[in-house]
C-alpha cells in the first residue's frame, strides 16, 4: 500500500494517491473523515497489474483518519502518517497529515 501526495500552489488542497495491491479483490474503497465514512463515495479503479488506485483532492493544512474497505473488509494503511485508536470501531485509524 501507498500514499503520494501533490501540493497544489494554485489551490489550498493536496492531491493524494491512494494505491494499494490486490489482485484477488473485486472492489476496494478509501474511507474517512473526508467523505463521512461512505464506502460508495471513493471507489478505487483496479488496474491491468491487479492494483488499486484512485486519486483525490483533499484540503491543506488538515489531517484525516482513514482506512480501505477491500470487498467488505476494513483495512489499515501501513505507511499512514500516524495511526489514531477509534473507540467506536475498537481498533486505530489511519491518519493522513497534509
Amino acid at each position: 500500500m501507498a500514499i503520494a501526495k501533490q501540493y497544489l500552489k494554485t489551490k489550498p488542497v493536496c492531491k493524494v494517491t491512494f494505491t494499494v495491491p490486490a489482485e484477488e479483490a473485486k472492489k476496494v474503497a478509501v474511507v474517512g473523515d473526508f467523505n463521512n465514512w461512505n464506502p460508495k463515495g471513493n471507489l478505487l479503479k483496479k488496474l491491468k497489474n491487479g492494483t488499486f488506485k484512485g486519486t483525490f483532492d483533499l484540503p491543506k493544512e488538515n489531517s484525516f483518519e482513514f482506512k480501505y474497505i477491500i470487498d467488505g473488509e476494513y483495512v489499515i494503511e501501513t505507511e499512514a502518517d500516524r495511526y489514531q485508536w477509534n473507540d467506536f470501531a475498537g481498533s486505530e485509524n489511519a491518519v493522513l497529515e497534509l
